[in-house]
């Protein structure tokens, strides 16, 4: 042993020594470097040939501050070997916060136009390496050129796909995908294999967060599909072992996840030969293992395909029985990827039956040698569960719960937990389970289990005494775990009288089993047992002398929180009469029923790779909000309703040139969304404004468009030589809906159309969906909005259209959302509408004035206004025939609803109304009388153009 460690003591100097003499090297080699650097005149030679020393340095470890612009410097060389140093110096030496970034941009942006596609591809490499925001902003329509461009090389165009995609994943918002889907999605049906893959790689990544806009590539990537698997068109260049471009073929059938399955026949009878032969294909005999793998990475991606387009297909019932294969197999790989693919089957599922055929070879998977695929039969139990197997799956897991993995065993817990609250038939036997979960897994039970306990509890009547009896029970066991404490405090201390006459269980009882353990707990489970200590008096007080003596030890313990829970409840108790005691230990209301917060915690531990997971482990329910899913209940929610009945029945309607109210309706399904690109069921959010606001931006002569709809909900909102804008709306309460209609009457195509919504302060405008980056000639698509009315608002909310013709062209105009519009018309009797009218009072809720119209006064077009503005006419209410009573409640989500009460007195000699109105709100009165002040003055001309 002394031998050794003399060794390794020679070992550790003469390391030493070494380091020394590298570092008095490196000294002497980087001052050398600076003084040449200093001297300037430098050939190119030479500055690549110091700049590559201190690059090699650099890779050794030692740190470089000096050298940068000299590599900056040989980006500008017209040599390839300078240039590719210049390059490589930069990614290096320099990161994405760099402040010499912007130094080299211009740099890159000249290598990037040149018709050297060498020089292009270094361009791009250092893009992607460094990756900044302020580079991603600079350049990325730059890239996105070389991309589509039909005059780049294929390998050129593999390396900008890739940069977009490294872009895209650093800085998402600085990338504007949808109004390049078209032609990034188009590259699919590229000759080249190598560029498709590569441009399905970023349109994967693209999909998830624009799925509507990249709707077209469902049918380029089946087709292409088709073309390599059936029909074997493919160069021989990307044949690997046996099998064409293996990875193009994942990539595809794993993009067409993010999509709803395809409405078309023919593509789906495509799609349907595509999968069939993949499938049949898998019965071949592996050559090898690298044929193995590229064909089973094939049929997995295959099967989860076919499972998302339609569970209960044959090809299904056929990839159930590979699967079933697999699991058993003796591959560690194959095992795991059979039981990931089966548990896919079972989330989305209705018949588990075949899948409950193999419960004992799934439950054996639990004490696999490999925890990847320990955790895969995890997840398949938990997805395959359900009333039948509960009890079984649950009590296997709570066996294997004492031997398996720290790692697991709190995701094991989450799923235990669920599984049971879901699928109990018996109230006590969720108690026995959860109580038994606590005092094995203590240690993994968060406070979401014990919180969940509770709130069942005391929802539950009947299941309140049995859960005290168990919690003493549980109490009492020699290693109780401070969590069944948490849980036995709160269920005591509400339902421990009910437990009171039971032996064992008398009051002392209870409170000696849980004091016998409150030295030992932490600060918040002494706080807790104290509140309980507290409800014991009111509920035994025959033990008050025992727990007033525990209140006074804790009234000086140097805990803030303690000390001042023990003297308040001291005050409390000792006080002459127990009235605030009653009060303050009355017994817990029931919860309201929510969602529990279980699944909120196991989906947080369910981690994101860089792509959205296609299904989520569970039942079908977790499934309703995968990417898919939500895609497909959007396009449903748009082809329903009153609104979108509208839609689809002028789908696809001609624009004619001279215009018309006709024209404005009608739509494009899968089309809408505002002109920042944001997700779908997002707020609208205000596009920048330049200079000016949206207010002093408005289009000339909008007015008399929002006028006309001031009173109505649909019609022309605008029209001009190039474009017709139409909308139809609806109302309930505080929320509506708003379909907005854009017709090209051109007969060339409108190209980067955008939309954005600014909404006021209290109004929350979503759309439903990503809008059409552009409209082809004598088209229309449509955009639906859902409105939500939070507060009193008093200004309407605007929308910028912008897109290009010849130029670039905008569009501000108003929206004909009013107040008025969130009123819900009312009908009172005379004497409930004067006495309303009288509680309310005069000023400043009541308003009043007086209104000259010019013309004659029409009693109709009165009644009509109000009507329009959602106010309920009163008939026979006012003593005076002619004038109009009216009612209505103004309805907002979060500052409740205001009471509203008008009357209009018409005098037909002067021409004049006199408008009183009166509400609960001094603000709703001042603004509904300048709606309707507008609105009586306002007279259409007799022309609708």
């Amino acid at each position: 042993m002394a031998m050794r460690g003399l060794t390794v003591f020679i070992a550790d100097i003469r390391n030493c020594r070494v380091r020394e003499l590298e570092e008095k090297r490196i000294n002497k080699e980087m001052a050398n470097i600076r003084t040449k650097f200093k001297d300037g005149n430098l050939s190119g030679y030479d500055k690549k040939k110091y700049v590559c020393k201190l690059l090699y340095m650099y890779i050794l470890g030692w740190d470089i501050d000096f050298g940068h612009m000299e590599a900056v410097n040989l980006i500008s060389s017209t040599k390839y070997s300078e240039k590719q140093i210049g390059y490589l110096g930069i990614t290096l030496l320099m990161h994405e916060n760099s402040d010499l970034v912007r130094l080299v941009v211009n740099s890159i942006r000249k290598d990037l136009d040149d018709n050297n596609e060498i020089h292009n591809c270094l361009a791009l490499h250092a893009i992607a390496n460094i990756g900044g925001r302020e580079m991603a902003e600079s350049l990325a329509s730059d890239v996105h050129r070389l991309l589509v461009s039909p005059n780049s090389k294929s390998f050129v165009k593999k390396k900008a796909a890739l940069t977009m995609l490294r872009l895209f994943r650093k800085h998402p918002d600085v990338i504007p995908a949808p109004d390049w889907a078209e032609r990034i999605t188009n590259i699919i049906d590229d000759y080249d294999l190598g560029v498709c893959l590569s441009v399905t790689s970023l349109i994967t990544a693209l999909a998830q967060q624009y799925p509507e806009a990249f709707m077209l590539a469902i049918p380029k990537a089946i087709m292409r599909l088709h073309k390599v698997i059936v029909e074997r068109d493919f160069s021989a260049d990307y044949v690997y072992y046996k099998i064409p471009i293996p990875w193009l073929q994942v990539k595809l059938l794993r993009l067409l996840q993010y999509f709803p399955p395809t409405e078309d026949p023919n593509m789906s009878e495509m799609l349907h030969n595509v999968l069939q032969t993949i499938i049949n294909n898998s019965q071949e005999t592996p050559r090898n293992v690298q044929h193995n793998n590229a064909q089973n990475a094939i049929l997995f991606e295959a099967i989860n395909l076919a499972i998302h387009l339609d569970c209960e297909s044959d090809i299904v019932r056929q990839a159930t029985n590979i699967l079933a294969r697999f699991i058993l197999s003796k591959e560690t790989n194959v095992r795991y990827l059979g039981l990931e693919t089966m548990a896919h089957l079972a989330a989305v599922t209705d018949e588990l039956d075949e899948i409950k055929k193999h419960e004992e070879t799934i439950i054996l998977s639990l004490r696999d040698k490999d925890i990847s695929v320990r955790r895969r039969g995890l997840d398949l139990l938990y997805s395959m569960c359900d009333v039948s197997n509960a009890k079984t799956i649950v009590s296997e897991l709570i066996r294997y719960l004492h031997i398996a993995d720290y790692a697991l065993r709190e995701e094991m817990v989450l799923k235990i937990a669920i599984m049971t609250e879901k699928y109990a038939t018996e109230h006590s036997w969720y108690v026995d389970v959860i109580l038994q979960l606590i005092s094995s897994a203590g240690d993994h039970v968060g406070e979401e289990v014990w919180y969940r306990v509770v709130q069942i509890v005391t929802n539950h009547e009947n299941l309140q005494e049995y859960s005290a009896k168990m919690v003493l029970h549980y109490m009492r066991s020699p290693h109780c775990h401070e969590n069944m404490l948490k849980v036995g405090g709160y269920i005591l201390g509400e339902y421990g009288h009910l437990i009171a006459n039971l032996p064992g269980a008398s009051p002392i009882e209870q409170f000696n089993t849980l004091h016998a353990r409150f030295g030992l707990c932490s600060l918040a489970t002494r706080a807790l047992l104290l509140s309980t200590y507290i409800k014991f008096i009111n509920l035994f007080p025959e033990i008050k002398g025992a727990i007033l003596a525990v209140f006074n030890q804790y009234r000086h313990v140097l805990d803030a929180e303690l000390q001042q829970r023990a003297c308040e409840y001291m005050a409390i108790a000792t006080m002459p009469t127990d009235d605030l005691l009653q009060t303050v230990c009355e017994e817990m209301p029931q919860f309201p029923e929510r969602e529990s917060a279980l699944l909120s915690r196991l989906n947080e531990k369910t981690g994101q790779t860089e792509d959205k997971r296609t299904w989520n482990i569970g039942g079908k329910d977790s499934n309703e909000k995968t990417p898919a899913n939500l895609l497909a209940a959007t396009k449903e929610r748009n082809e329903n309703g009153s609104v979108d009945d509208l839609v689809n029945s002028v789908s696809n309607t001609s624009i004619s040139a001279a215009g018309g109210e006709n024209g404005a309706a009608g739509g494009e399904n899968g089309a809408g969304a505002s002109a920042n690109g944001s997700a779908p069921s997002a707020p609208a959010t205000p596009a920048a404004k330049a200079g000016l606001t949206w207010k002093d931006q408005l289009a000339p002569g909008y007015e008399n468009w929002y006028n006309r709809l001031r009173d109505g909900t649909d019609g022309i909102l605008y029209e001009d030589s190039i474009l017709q804008i139409g909308i139809k709306s609806e109302y309930h309460g505080h929320l509506g809906r708003l379909a907005i209609y854009f017709g090209n009457k051109t007969h060339t195509q409108l190209n980067s159309f955008a939309v954005s919504v600014e909404a006021p302060e209290g109004l929350v405008v979503a759309n439903s969906h990503t809008l059409a980056t552009s409209i082809g000639p004598s088209t229309q698509i449509q955009q639906l909005y859902s409105l939500e009315c939070q507060q009193i608002v008093t200004e309407v909310p605007l929308i910028r259209i912008s897109y290009q013709a010849g130029s670039t062209q905008s569009i501000y105009l108003k929206l004909p959302v009013l107040m008025s519009r969130f009123i819900e018309p009312i009908q009172l009797s005379s004497a409930d509408f004067f006495g309303r009218w009288k509680q309310i009072g005069g000023a400043p809720r009541e308003v009043q004035e007086i209104i000259k119209v010019p013309g004659r006064i029409e009693l109709e077009r009165a009644r009509s206004i109000l009507v329009n503005h959602r106010l309920g006419i009163c008939e026979n209410v006012d003593p005076k025939p002619g004038n109009f009573v009216a009612t209505g409640v103004f309805n907002t989500s979060l500052s409740g609803k205001v009471g509203c009460l008008l009357r209009l007195e018409p005098n037909h000699e002067t021409n004049m109304y006199r408008l009183t109105i009166r509400t609960t709100s001094d603000v709703v009165s001042k603004h509904l009388k300048e709606i309707l002040h507008t609105a009586l003055l306002y007279r259409p001309a007799s022309s609708t153009r």
